[in-house]
């Protein structure tokens, strides 16, 4: 069938999952920083799809839309689509039941750029919910990202590993060499009961307790915070603070918020102590 026979008519469930496939093998070269080109990925998958490339295109951006839900990495070349349709979520569920190590991609260590261009503003607050379709509702409770990151403790000291570095530059750079090599990794050195990760100091001298949440989504993927460190985060609310890193896969940012957290966050009860 010719593409203009094609045009107006909908995807076929097999060509979104030759999309999904053809994304997921850029995003691997992506992620490992090898040379790709995305104008022949397009030029070799319309030779098996009648489409436009114009409407690969936004596929693939579509891909990207579902895998921000996802907390996930996406191509910054394909920025995420506002509208997009059910299918490719129900195309994306089944290419990661058949390879679920993508879930499990290896931990980047970035390098650490200067302060200036790695701290961003908080987003701003969302948009009411939008009203997600049943698959990809299914899909995010499947690879639930808040739980993924959660367990995910490589990524996490890797993300607290990366903020003591940021820490400890920004002290050097402010000729404070003396405070730099005083940072502590309280997670590693003490475990999690802390109420903070990092112990870092202002120029001051001012103790700044960092509370280290680690993602390769993006600023608006949610995460967990615990009772303790709700806790911990009203007792010094001068010196607390949560380092939220994200896009951490690929071009590392981090924003920070400052108690009460009850006017920055949504806080929603989702586990509980359970006794006899």
């Amino acid at each position: 069938m010719s593409e203009e026979a094609r045009y107006g008519t909908d995807w076929r469930d097999d060509e979104q999952d030759l999309i999904v496939t053809d994304y997921f093998s850029m995003l691997a070269e992506e992620l490992a920083s090898r040379v790709y080109a995305k104008a022949a990925h397009n030029a070799a998958l319309r030779e098996r799809i009648p489409r436009s490339r114009g409407s690969l295109e936004y596929k693939y951006q579509s891909v990207s839309a579902v895998l921000e839900k996802l907390g996930m990495p996406w191509i910054p070349g394909y920025k995420a689509a506002r509208h997009y349709q059910s299918g490719i979520a129900e195309a994306i569920y089944h290419y990661l039941t058949r390879n679920p190590a993508v879930l499990e991609m290896p931990v980047p260590s970035p390098q650490v750029a200067l302060p200036e261009s790695v701290f961003v503003p908080p987003p701003v607050a969302a948009e009411p919910s939008e009203q997600l379709s049943t698959s990809l509702r299914r899909l995010i409770r499947k690879y639930d990202p808040v739980e993924r990151d959660r367990r995910n403790r490589a990524l996490g000291r890797a993300g607290e590993e990366f903020v003591i570095e940021l820490e400890r530059r920004q002290l050097v750079d402010q000729g404070r060499q003396d405070l730099s090599g005083k940072i502590r990794w309280i997670a590693d050195e003490e475990g999690d009961g802390a109420g903070y990760d990092v112990l870092s100091f202002a120029p001051t001298r001012q103790e700044r307790l960092l509370e280290v949440k680690t993602t390769n989504g993006s600023a608006r993927t949610p995460f967990f915070l615990s009772r303790n460190e709700l806790e911990v985060s009203k007792e010094r609310q001068e010196d607390w603070r949560i380092y939220r890193v994200h896009l951490f896969a690929t071009s590392s940012r981090i924003f920070t918020l400052a108690p009460p957290l009850d006017g920055v966050l949504h806080l929603r009860p989702e586990l509980w102590r359970a006794s006899i």
